[in-house]
């Protein structure tokens, strides 16, 4: 037994280590001389470290630090998520716990919505946010998330059919209302769900592109993914060190988000499978 212990662990580091490369050669590259990096790609360790390519990254671009851009970042992901994760709790609740007439039907609209490819409301949204005077602004960016997002609504729908229904009933004898109902009951036990969604959506808008290179085109409004993508020049020398140093920069928070809240992911996509 014991070497089947030892092949399992030695099989486990290698895949993680391959896994795990694509993120060292980054890491390892941004404290590579920019001139340097593609000539020694191959060489994981650098010959020489140098700390530069932060320096020049954190100066940033347009006359903006790297600092604005984060601030820009956190901005729009911080409301996102919260818009995103109480708007989908509440239509989950409704999808749920309620009865109402062709709810069903709405339902399946509402999944059927997560196999629409992005590519085919980006013209009607552009269109509709411009009319509205929201080009160049975090509007467009952030708005649509408190309508709801459909995978986290299913997630949350799948978590709230777990709740026995003697809950609702017990509350509803006490006086609850529907609204009551879902703040003081319900919202409480679907908090590993909830948790779940705000970790997607923190991890999906904060390396979303599209949405910004759309609707921003002030550098002082630019967000991360936007800042990392001006290091580069086609007409001229790109800054690949520059770059590697504020991708690497930049994972940090992802990294610690997971972290703080990987049980919650685990939770709350385990119990988002059962069916009450």
């Amino acid at each position: 037994m014991r070497w089947k212990w030892l092949v399992y662990h030695v099989f486990v580091v290698a895949f993680a280590f391959i896994m795990m490369y694509p993120l060292i050669w980054l890491v390892m590259s941004s404290f590579k001389e920019s001139s340097q990096i593609f000539i020694t790609a191959k060489s994981l360790i650098p010959e020489t470290f140098t700390f530069q390519n932060y320096v020049q990254g954190w100066q940033g671009i347009g006359g903006h630090t790297f600092a604005t851009f984060i601030g820009n970042s956190l901005f729009v992901v911080i409301l996102s998520t919260i818009g995103a994760v109480f708007a989908s709790a509440l239509i989950a609740f409704g999808f749920g716990r309620l009865k109402f007439a062709g709810k069903a039907i709405w339902f399946a609209i509402m999944m059927g919505s997560i196999m629409l490819p992005t590519d085919v409301v980006l013209i009607p949204q552009y269109i509709i946010f411009a009319k509205l005077g929201w080009l160049n602004s975090f509007t467009p960016i952030i708005l649509p998330h408190f309508f709801g997002f459909p995978f986290f609504i299913f997630l949350m729908v799948q978590f709230i059919r777990t709740l026995p229904i003697e809950l609702d009933e017990a509350a509803t004898i006490d006086g609850c209302g529907k609204f009551k109902l879902f703040y003081r009951i319900i919202l409480p036990l679907i908090a590993p769900a909830m948790a779940t969604a705000a970790i997607f959506s923190f991890y999906w808008r904060w390396e979303e592109l599209l949405g910004p290179v759309l609707y921003l085109n002030s550098p002082g409004k630019y967000t991360v993914s936007m800042a990392l993508k001006m290091f580069l020049d086609a007409e001229t020398s790109s800054n690949w060190g520059a770059m590697f140093a504020m991708s690497a920069f930049t994972l940090l928070p992802v990294i610690a988000v997971f972290f703080m809240f990987q049980k919650y992911i685990v939770e709350g996509i385990s119990t988002s499978g059962l069916k009450g």
